[in-house]
């Protein structure tokens, strides 16, 4: 007996056709959207101070609109995160949308994980709830679940645990579904979206389609067939864009994760154990997964909002880059020493080239980011000192923009409370109210014993100096104010190589910006992987915009792109 669930959106502004293109292109029984964020919790809260009645993502119930008709036609059950800060809300809109397009439907909500009254000066904190408020919905006949704070990977397990009939403590079997879940929750990341070796798939250079008809153009959205013991199969739609193999799903499995044990509300999942193969053109299985008893506590991102911020762009154009850059520092340091921001950031970008044939070419980018709790500091204070300069700095003085009057920014946190704490409900098309009771045993989260590594690569061979990313795919990503960098070896002599060469010690040589901060290491030897967490590199999360790369999307891409002494035999 297997489940057949898709996906249909990885977050709020995802393709918005896919929902259709996911129930018009081949069999299903559940599709699932996720549209939340640590960041989309924070836009979601400032439309709710505007409308108390708003909340939730509005688009999804535009696609519905075009879509629901061929749902009930189809059978497909839909659960999604779209009820955000107000499910109740949006499962109410879509009981009229329903009713409007004379559909009839059931529609069920899950509550509980708003707790902002208990934060005071939070705009939104909430618990990320586990998979069974949605199993309760669905066993009593729901078509359609709107949930709001969920994890992710709840998507999935709460359909797996209604079909199938588990209950809590079958961890092996809800680890399965929690992988599965993992790997389906960033839609087309799964099929070649953002993967590290998509030029071989033919997608560079415009191309669009590589020798095996991979096109990357428009990838399909990935769905999971899942098997009663937890195990499952990912693929896509026949006919779809993109592509599924070892490797993409290697990459999410590692995107937004830290060590072999992946908490969550109903069970951890030990992704030390999972087993890939590839079981067919565009099939890859996951078995073996191994569960364990959840963390004691629940997690709640609390977002609140930190201040203003502010940027200019200087250009730097030609000859004396740094002494350009050092004037026009002191420059606007003078001017706002009247009223200085509390915090201020420079960074110069040289994206210079000597000789250059074109001016763009020819200019270095100077980064000014400053932030404050006054609005007035960061606004009308930085845009005079910056706009009092055209006439008397640097030779060719331009920015790129104005800088405007400043801009409320959001900071992120985790907190965590028992589960008990936290009244999950699932809230029924007739009113009812089924309590979901916490997870009875528990287990405290800590890091298992270092696994074995393979033996090291023999030394003695010729070597090349050559950047990481010919031999090993990357992905990186966020967790509040933490990044983590998951790379993996292609072979298994590539992983020896890896396993041994890619230390704590050499990673944070290859990007200097994480010397100053506490990396850990943790291999994954069953996918032939590293992972790393870098703690604090995006500072109080994507909403402060602390960085560059807020998100930490590319920082894998960096360590790639760098240049280590590598066996000429990988290469």
């Amino acid at each position: 007996m297997t489940l057949r669930i898709g996906n249909a959106s990885g977050f709020y502004g995802d393709r918005f056709d896919a929902l259709r293109e996911m129930l018009t292109g081949g069999g299903l029984d559940v599709l699932t959207g996720d549209y939340l964020a640590e960041l989309t919790m924070l836009i979601l809260g400032r439309d709710r101070l505007k409308d108390p009645g708003a909340g939730y993502a509005r688009t999804f119930l535009r696609q519905l609109e075009d879509c629901l008709g061929l749902a009930h036609e189809r059978s497909v059950k839909i659960v999604t995160n779209a009820g955000g800060l107000n499910p109740a809300a949006l499962a109410d809109a879509v009981r009229k949308l329903a009713d409007r397009l004379g559909i009839p439907v059931r529609v069920a909500h899950v509550e509980g994980d708003d707790l902002t009254a208990a934060h005071p000066g939070s705009l939104a904190a909430h618990a990320y709830l586990g998979g069974f408020g949605i199993a309760e919905c669905l066993r009593a006949g729901a078509d359609i679940v709107v949930t709001g704070r969920v994890t992710d990977a709840a998507l999935v397990t709460g359909p797996a645990a209604a079909h199938f009939g588990w209950q809590p403590g079958e961890y092996d079997r809800l680890a399965g579904a929690v992988v599965a879940g993992h790997v389906l929750e960033c839609g087309t990341q799964a099929t070649g979206g953002n993967y590290a070796f998509f030029a071989e798939a033919g997608a560079g250079a415009g191309a669009g389609a590589g020798a095996a008809g991979r096109d990357l153009r428009r990838p399909g959205f990935p769905l999971a067939e899942l098997h009663e013991d937890g195990s499952c199969v990912i693929t896509k739609h026949p006919g779809t864009g993109g592509f599924v193999d070892i490797g993409t799903v290697t990459a999410q499995l590692l995107y937004e994760t830290g060590g072999a044990r992946y908490a969550g509300p109903d069970v951890t999942a030990r992704l030390d154990s999972v087993r890939l193969s590839q079981d067919g053109p565009d099939r890859v299985r996951i078995e073996g997964v191994r569960g364990e008893a959840p963390p004691p506590t629940l997690k709640v991102g609390r977002n609140r909002l930190g201040g203003f911020r502010n940027e200019v762009v200087f250009v730097l154009t030609g000859l004396d880059i740094e002494a350009k850059a050092a004037l026009v520092r002191q420059q606007m340091a003078d001017a706002l020493a009247k009223s200085p921001p509390s915090g201020v950031r420079w960074e110069l970008v040289r994206t210079d080239r000597p000789d250059a044939d074109t001016e763009e070419t020819a200019s270095a980018l100077l980064r000014l980011v400053v932030r404050d709790r006054d609005q007035e500091t960061v606004g009308r204070a930085l845009s005079a000192a910056a706009v009092e300069l055209a006439l008397a700095s640097y030779p060719g003085f331009h920015v790129l923009a104005p800088p405007g009057k400043g801009a409320p920014y959001g900071v992120f946190e985790d907190v965590y409370v028992p589960h008990g704490e936290v009244p999950h409900v699932a809230v029924l098309q007739d009113g009812r109210r089924i309590p979901v009771p916490p997870a009875q045993d528990t287990l405290v989260l800590q890091d298992p014993p270092e696994p074995p590594l393979p033996e090291p690569y023999p030394a003695g061979g010729p070597t090349r100096r050559a950047p990481l990313g010919l031999v090993a795919g990357a992905r990186s990503g966020d967790k509040g104010g933490n990044a983590n960098v998951g790379v993996w070896a292609r072979s298994a002599e590539a992983w020896r190589w890896l396993a041994h060469t890619l230390t704590v010690d050499t990673f944070c040589h290859l990007l200097p910006e994480t010397r100053e901060l506490a990396v850990t290491r943790h291999p994954l030897p069953n996918l032939r992987a590293l992972n790393f967490t870098v703690e604090g590199v995006l500072g109080e999360g994507v909403a402060a915009q602390h960085r560059f790369d807020p998100q930490a999307k590319a920082l894998g891409e960096w360590l790639r792109s760098r240049h280590l002494d590598i066996p000429e035999a990988l290469l």
